[in-house]
């Protein structure tokens, strides 16, 4: 069965209708709260069709935009929709076969086309439950990133600077650009404070998960016990903002211009470069100095005060749906320890899901794709559940 005739022929392309309420077929292999949720896509699908050939639609310009992008969000999933649905059906018959059937030879060939058909049922689900996943219209934004030094001193900064380095490696793999915006050290070697951003498509999509604190286990060069010390640091990651979508007045803006205190060159300390912009209303504030031009710390302080105030009000929405869930990747709670670096042991374990990796210098070299694919994997699997019937409220199969 070709991917362009979902319902086994007739016209391509054409997504086969969700069947009625005759007859009582045997069970089907999907979760049923699944097949419900592919019957409500091809019928939704099927609607948007429907409301398009209506020849009165051509005085309607706005409307045929907004059906035309309906249709396209919803056509992958309503194809393997009703691929599946006819895969279901098929299983169906085969099944009846075998069970109904009193000659050996044509129970066997229907135990084989069970067989056979069960596993492509089991590959396109896969499929179809990930195109069911409400998209993130965030996702393929590039990232702003902030690392700070937590709990544990000197070792604190040196492994803050371990997970920059960490997270340049990554963006290196990937042909991502990144542009460092904020810096202030501590000992020679460590990062009190990391602001830059990624840039990239779907850098923010990539590395969103990453917000929380990471936990380092390790003998620190200058413990001459050998005594193995627990120190943290955090990880923000921002979507990068865009002017429409956070709209500044500049009466709510108190911008401050002061001397640089970090590394810059000559202009540093004899010019007031350094920029400081305060969101009044919110209280949000970002600073730039690692510029020696002030007009180019102001961009970038804007930049960020932007992508904050924009990861403001994407917390409040994913805070509100959490309460409705039991979500253990999606929550963006920043205060929340997600994974623990463990030196002697090799370790790296990401706590959302459990999955433990002994491959840590790897990891920080950068390889990251093994989390990262395992957290995306997780969260589409949250936001399916709360999206299937009976979902929210931890009702998650």
């Amino acid at each position: 069965m070709s991917a362009g005739t979902p319902d086994g022929g007739g016209q391509p392309g054409r997504v086969k209708d969700a069947p009625g309420n005759g007859g009582s077929p045997p069970a089907s292999p999907l979760d049923p709260r699944v097949e419900q949720r592919l019957h409500e896509v091809i019928t939704r699908f099927r609607g948007v069709e429907l409301r398009m050939a209506d020849p009165d639609l051509s005085r309607d310009p706005d409307r045929i935009r907004s059906l035309g992008q309906e249709r396209a969000e919803l056509e992958a999933a309503a194809l393997a929709a009703g691929e599946l649905v006819g895969l279901v059906e098929e299983w169906q018959g085969a099944l009846e076969l075998r069970d109904g059937s009193a000659e050996p030879e044509l129970r066997e060939m229907a135990e084989a086309e069970v067989e056979a058909l069960s596993r492509r049922i089991r590959t396109l689900e896969e499929r179809a439950r990930r195109l069911l996943v409400p998209g993130d219209p965030l996702s393929d934004r590039s990232a702003v990133l902030e690392i700070r030094a937590g709990t544990g001193g000197d070792e604190a900064g040196l492994f803050a600077a371990d997970l920059l380095r960490m997270y340049q490696r990554y963006a290196e793999g990937r042909r991502w650009r990144m542009e460092l915006m904020e810096f202030s050290e501590g000992i020679p070697g460590s990062v009190r404070e990391a602001i830059f951003t990624v840039r990239g498509p779907g850098a923010y999509g990539t590395l969103r998960f990453e917000s929380g604190v990471h936990r380092v286990q390790r003998v620190p060069a200058t413990e001459s016990q050998g005594r193995i010390h627990t120190s943290a640091a955090t990880v923000a990651v921002l979507p990068e903002a865009e002017e429409v979508d956070v709209t500044l007045d500049p009466g709510d803006l108190r911008i401050d211009v002061f001397r640089s205190s970090g590394p810059g060159g000559q202009s540093v300390n004899t010019t007031d470069s350094a920029v400081r912009i305060t969101h009044v209303p919110t209280g949000i504030v970002a600073t730039c100095q690692d510029e020696k031009s002030q007009l180019k710390n102001r961009n970038k302080a804007m930049t960020v005060l932007r992508s904050r105030l924009l990861d403001r009000k994407v917390a409040e929405q994913e805070g509100a749906r959490s309460r409705d869930r039991k979500a253990q990747v999606g929550t963006g709670d920043r205060s929340a320890k997600i994974r623990t670096y463990n030196f002697p042991q090799n370790r790296v374990t990401d706590h959302r899901i459990g999955l433990t990796l002994h491959r840590l210098e790897s990891v920080l070299e950068g390889d990251l794709d093994p989390l990262l694919d395992a957290l995306r994997l997780a969260a589409d699997e949250e936001r399916l559940q709360a999206e299937l019937p009976g979902g929210g409220s931890g009702s998650g199969g």
